[in-house]
């Protein structure tokens, strides 16, 4: 029994039921199956599941979903719009139909199909069964996410090259005759991504004091002597898994303030590492990374370290569990990062983030580039 079949009993619901298409993470989990218009699933305790589609895509959904699929005319959709005209109502009478009974719900349920069907059933709302089934990855889910991460190695190894050839020209990099851009870097990177099949989204390429916000993505020149920060964070198109990886590199001559802080974060790194383990809570894990940085002389308030250490990644970028200060008991066969960094306005940014596992002989890394400054 997993943890959504326990929810189901302990609500007393007949079911268990959401409704969007395979952009919603807990969805894709659920079936497997990539759909750009939403369909129903229908879970009930001792049963692997169903899906409602269209009949355009039955035989699509059988192929690919892992639950069981039934059209919307076999879920009696149509006979039900034949007298109703409200399409939430209709879809409500139609879930309510196939239920016979109270049913939970994942806290992103369409309001609108939520309110309709709450006057036909009892409902509630889980906010936490999927969130705790995602965040424990089978032997699968975490070989998706490897071959997604070697992508992204790859990406970031063309990007911290196509910096490296660059020649410094009057304190800018340059490619030829032209000025080296973050967004020659990004479309570099991003090559390599749709040649292996990866999304990538709003990829930061961030150079000297821009660098000093975090997720500012970074526009213009970049300049020789100066910290520049590249995070990216990759989908893999057929199978929706995410990784996500940060380096920070100089061309040219940091300046001892940029030597220091790298050489902090990197140490920070290796303590969370160290840290990172099967019973130990994501809090414990972040207030050990904090007094570290605190012990070296950098703060934690608007600048110094001024986020989560890591996050939970699966079919979303951030999801459970967070190391951060409310964060959970970390178990085997999550996927975090470990991602620390500090910021100095006037300064710049060092971030240095991999991607890895949790098992019972603690955190096994799953990023294999090097951490060097020096390009």
């Amino acid at each position: 029994m997993d943890a959504l079949e326990e929810a189901i009993l302990r609500s007393g619901s007949t079911a268990y039921v959401a409704y969007g298409s395979s952009q919603d993470a807990d969805m894709r989990y659920l079936t497997r199956f990539s759909t750009t218009d939403p369909i129903v699933y229908i879970r009930k305790p001792g049963e692997k599941g169903t899906v409602v589609v269209s009949q355009m895509e039955y035989e699509r959904a059988e192929r690919e979903a892992t639950a069981a699929v039934i059209s919307r005319a076999q879920a009696g959709l149509f006979e039900i719009l034949k007298g109703e005209q409200d399409r939430w109502r209709a879809l409500a009478r139609m879930i309510a139909g196939l239920v016979q009974g109270k049913v939970l719900i994942p806290p992103q349920f369409p309001y609108a199909l939520g309110r309709e069907l709450s006057e036909l059933v009892a409902v509630e709302v889980d906010r936490e069964a999927l969130a705790r089934m995602r965040a424990a990855k089978s032997p699968w889910v975490i070989g998706r996410i490897s071959a997604v991460q070697a992508a992204t190695e790859e990406a970031m190894d063309r990007g911290i090259q196509v910096i490296r050839k660059a020649r410094v020209k009057g304190g800018l990099l340059y490619m030829g005759a032209v000025p080296l851009t973050s967004g020659m870097v990004r479309a570099a990177m991003h090559q390599v991504l749709q040649k292996r099949g990866c999304i990538p989204t709003d990829t930061i390429v961030s150079c000297g004091e821009e660098s000093a916000l975090p997720h500012l993505r970074g526009e213009g020149a970049l300049k020789a002597d100066e910290p520049i920060v590249i995070d990216i964070f990759p989908r893999d198109e057929q199978t929706g898994y995410y990784s996500d990886m940060s380096r920070t590199v100089c061309s040219g001559e940091p300046s001892p303030d940029v030597l220091e802080m790298f050489q902090a974060v990197r140490d920070a790194q290796d303590l969370a590492a160290e840290t990172i383990r099967p019973g130990v809570t994501g809090e414990e894990v972040y207030r050990a990374v904090v007094g570290f940085f605190e012990e070296t002389g950098y703060g934690t308030g608007s600048s110094g370290f001024v986020h989560n250490l890591g996050h939970g990644v699966g079919l979303e970028v951030h999801e459970a569990p967070s190391l951060g200060p409310s964060g959970e008991v970390l178990l085997p066969g999550n996927v975090v990062t470990n991602e620390p960094g500090l910021y100095m306005p006037g300064i710049g940014g060092v971030r240095l983030e991999n991607i890895g596992v949790i098992g019972p002989g603690g955190f096994a890394t799953l990023t294999r580039y090097p951490r060097d400054l020096a390009v």
